[in-house]
């Protein structure tokens, strides 16, 4: 045997090697993506875990697979690992120096899912925005607002602000700010709207519904009525309950007063005081 053909076996050799190696990286690349849809799959029908988990489950199970099976994909076709794990720890330091904002919020969002201060699906009140929670993602929670328009807050902002969770207790008071006419009786109002409540199917008798009398007003006796609801009839309630305080209010007689002023008209003809009554909602 020449040294030519030597030269040629091992060409071919090494071609047939370097063929055999994308075969294997193509045949792991394909089975490690449809494992890892897969598992995916099976970690979202797990009944036990609420929704945030589920996400945050799948999610970094199916990004663990993916790198996993792209190291063994690269390690087919001869890479050494050792350099991109080097090269990779190099690039992790300096993109951490350089997005000091996104490591803080990836921070904050594990606070959030650790402290659980709400779940997808609540209605939530944060840095001025209210809607329901779609999910907590690693650097961002996205908000959905009851005028269909998605809202991304960072996840920094969501720690540090105050968080309203609306629909975290199951049951609500829907408090109501009423003035009723200075000669009315007060026992009577008291009476007027405890019946309201008992009539409305929707109010719970307990918590029974709150009555306070909160003072003299500018020409009205002011009142505070609260009544307990469920959570998913707050809106039915809250449009309902008014209308039939008003016609209780009128079928009993009571006054919902308007603004009074007196007005002192200077000259010669006349120095009497003349009270003109301003019409204008309470």
């Amino acid at each position: 045997m020449n040294l030519d053909s030597a030269i040629r076996r091992l060409e071919a050799a090494l071609s047939h090697k370097h063929l055999y190696g994308v075969f294997m990286a193509a045949v792991i690349l394909v089975a490690g993506l449809l494992l890892s849809k897969r598992v995916s799959n099976a970690i979202s029908r797990l009944s036990h875990l609420d929704t945030q988990q589920r996400l945050l489950i799948q999610k970094f199970s199916y990004y663990a697979m993916i790198t996993v099976v792209i190291a063994a994909a690269l390690n087919q076709l001869g890479f050494d690992l050792k350099v991109l794990l080097g090269a990779a720890g190099v690039l992790t330091v300096a993109v951490g120096f350089a997005a000091q904002t996104s490591a803080s919020n990836l921070i904050s969002g594990l606070f959030l899912i650790i402290d659980r201060p709400f779940v997808v699906g609540d209605i939530i009140e944060v840095a001025g925005v209210r809607g329901e929670a779609l999910s907590i993602d690693l650097l961002s929670s996205k908000i959905r607002t009851f005028d269909n328009i998605l809202v991304r807050v960072p996840n920094e902002t969501m720690v540090k602000s105050e968080i309203k969770n609306i629909t975290f207790f199951p049951i609500r008071r829907l408090d109501f700010k009423i003035g009723v006419g200075r000669k009315e009786d007060i026992s009577k109002v008291h009476k007027v709207l405890l019946g309201v409540a008992d009539r409305n199917p929707l109010c719970l008798e307990d918590p029974a519904p709150l009555f306070i009398f909160e003072g003299f007003g500018e020409s009205s006796l002011n009142v505070q009525f609260s009544v307990w609801v469920v959570r998913a009839n707050i809106l039915q309630l809250q449009n309902s309950i008014l209308t039939e305080v008003k016609t209780a209010f009128d079928k009993a007689g009571i006054d919902i007063p308007f603004p009074h002023r007196t007005v002192f008209l200077a000259g010669p003809a006349t120095s009497a005081p003349h009270e003109t009554a301003l019409k204008a909602p309470l």
